[in-house]
């Protein structure tokens, strides 16, 4: 970081209302590659409210003359980079990716149980990869490998686990062994977790705030138009005792609709309907603005809960993740949680949505489609806006007398310490009422195909203490708090080392998941899986699509084929 960057920092702490004191050990991570394209405004109609760089315009005063159109502006890219190969003449051209923002992920790699017999991450439920990886695919391109993140596309299917007691005891855990079908003398451990359901009647109230991102980037019909329709369809979940406001931002932010009963669907689809994209993005003032209502509005008994929908494209106040991480962190413990919905293609900045998402105790999902809105706010809507449980931890122990290695499929962005599983002030996942949850270890026994070689010189664990749990591969121990509590419970279960003789044996969830983490882990490069391609991918998920009443295994097995027939991107080269 300059000392020139370094002493903005301040003046754009100011702007949030933050001290200036916060930006100490803060990395800017968030750095733009492509130059801005000036964004047309849009000319208001007589009832709109319009956001743009400048003002908010009011049904109450008459609106300005609207300026002269602009000339088209190319799609442009940082001068830092070309594209290797143009999009062919006679196709339609495809939205660039290059500007598209994600987390690095260094796939897991397989650990000697021997040296580091633990396995510690944090649960996550967010499905923001497996949308974008379908909307990619159909468009006919792969997608980009860090965009691939296997625990989101295995947890975008719900899964028939035994359904939890009550809200006290608000998990049901579910086991299996089975062989690996893309690796013989390896074995898959599903670890299975379902939350407690809730019904209309039980759930506590919502009051919930919309942020809506009306810049300039957000004009495409796939985002802002969109985004009205998801908002549109979220209302139909919504109780007469739950209440919703409106918060809209570009160059400024400003309050659409003050918190208003759900019941008045008139008045809160007229606020939506006169929102229009124009102007620069200042989400952070927006998100202050957005907590700054639900805690106006905060009902102690029931969910608060900020919504933002972007492109993630923020460029005006402050924009660098970490800072924005820090404050979301200070208004989660307030009660004021934070969850995202991401929308579009070509500056889609996944990485920041996932770093909300993630410190502000809420989901991270994308919406390309309508369907995808349905089922994030409306067939899964209990479990996207109203938790059973936080901080939800999982650790794994392996018997170094059952197993030799292991490597945990996925969840590489939420590794945890082996010490933070018992330190209740570190953060974790939320699991959100009826939700299913899957994680997937594969495993050497003893005596199976290695992949590291064992060391010389290293130290077993005492013979007596292997030989009196001979019978377990390991032990599952889950940590989690109930949505008002700050002290954590715990769930432990033995994993047995009595499996199923074939991978066709394997109960049919479990053989759908592993084809859906085989399918992902194909797409980041397919490290390990061996002679396992598409076509093994397809073969395992028909025969395990079971029933499917919302289509969604059907979706995936078509997507399968899509991507036997992608192409790649052109690279981007300096």
């Amino acid at each position: 970081m300059t000392r020139a960057r370094f002493a903005r920092r301040p003046v754009l702490l100011a702007a949030l209302g933050l001290p200036a004191l916060f930006v100490v050990g803060c990395a800017d991570t968030t750095r733009r590659t492509g130059a801005e394209t000036p964004a047309p405004v849009a000319q208001e109609a007589a009832n709109d409210i319009v956001l743009t760089g400048s003002r908010v315009t009011t049904p109450n005063e008459p609106a300005p003359p609207p300026p002269p159109p602009p000339a088209p502006a190319p799609i442009m890219m940082s001068s830092a980079y070309r594209v290797n190969a143009p999009f062919a003449p006679h196709l339609p051209p495809r939205p660039m990716t290059g500007r598209d923002r994600f987390t690095p992920i260094k796939q897991n790699a397989f650990q000697r149980v021997a040296e580091a017999p633990v396995s510690t991450f944090s649960l996550d439920v967010d499905t923001a990869s497996y949308a974008f990886v379908r909307a990619s695919l159909n468009r006919g391109t792969l997608p980009p490998r860090d965009a691939v993140r296997t625990e989101e596309l295995v947890n975008y299917f719900p899964y028939d686990y035994a359904p939890a007691k009550s809200a006290a005891e608000p998990f049901s855990t579910d086991l299996s062994v089975f062989p690996s079908p893309w690796a013989p003398g390896r074995l898959i451990v599903r670890v299975g977790v379902r939350g407690y359901d809730l019904t209309r009647t039980t759930r506590p109230r919502a009051n919930l705030v919309f942020l809506v991102d009306t810049s300039g980037s957000m004009m495409e019909p796939n985002k802002l138009p969109l985004v009205k329709q998801s908002l549109q369809l979220l209302l139909d979940s919504l109780g007469e005792n739950d209440r919703v406001a409106i918060v809209a931002y570009a160059g400024q932010a400003g309050t659409v609709l003050e918190p208003t009963p759900a019941s008045d669907r008139t008045r809160i689809l007229a606020a939506l309907d006169r929102l229009e994209a124009g102007g620069s993005t200042a989400g952070a003032e927006g998100i202050r603005q957005a907590y700054a209502l639900a805690e106006r509005d905060f009902d102690p008994k029931g969910v608060n809960r900020v919504i933002l929908a972007t492109d993630g494209d923020f460029n005006v106040g402050i924009t660098d993740q970490d800072q924005l991480k820090g404050y979301i962190e200070a208004e989660r413990t307030k009660g004021v949680y934070l969850s995202v919905l991401g929308f579009g293609m070509g500056n889609y900045n996944d990485a920041l949505m996932q770093t909300l998402a993630q410190n502000g105790n809420g989901i991270a999902a994308y919406i390309d489609t309508l369907n995808e809105a349905r089922k994030t706010l409306v067939t899964e809507a209990t479990s996207s806006l109203f938790p059973i449980a936080k901080d939800v931890k999982v650790q794994v122990e392996f018997n170094p007398a059952a197993v030799a290695e292991y490597r945990l499929i996925g969840y590489e962005n939420r590794l945890l310490a082996r010490e933070d599983f018992n330190n209740d002030k570190v953060d974790a996942g939320d699991v959100g009422a009826g939700r299913t949850v899957t994680a997937l270890y594969e495993v050497v026994p003893v005596g199976g195909p290695r992949t590291v070689d064992p060391l010389r010189y290293g130290k077993g664990a005492k013979a007596s203490a292997v030989k009196a749990r001979a019978a377990e591969l390991g032990f599952v121990k889950i940590r989690y708090k109930l949505p008002k509590a700050s002290t954590s419970r715990l769930i432990a279960r033995p994993i047995p080392t009595a499996h199923a003789a074939r991978f066709a044996d394997a109960p049919r969830d479990a053989r759908f998941a592993t084809a859906v983490a085989g399918f992902a882990e194909l797409l980041r490069g397919g490290t390990y899986e061996g002679r396992f391609g598409y076509g093994d991918v397809a073969r395992i998920a028909m025969g395990a699509k079971g029933a499917d009443p919302f289509g969604y295994r059907a979706e995936f097995i078509d997507l399968v084929g899509k991507a036997r027939a992608a192409q790649a991107m052109p690279p981007l080269v300096r």
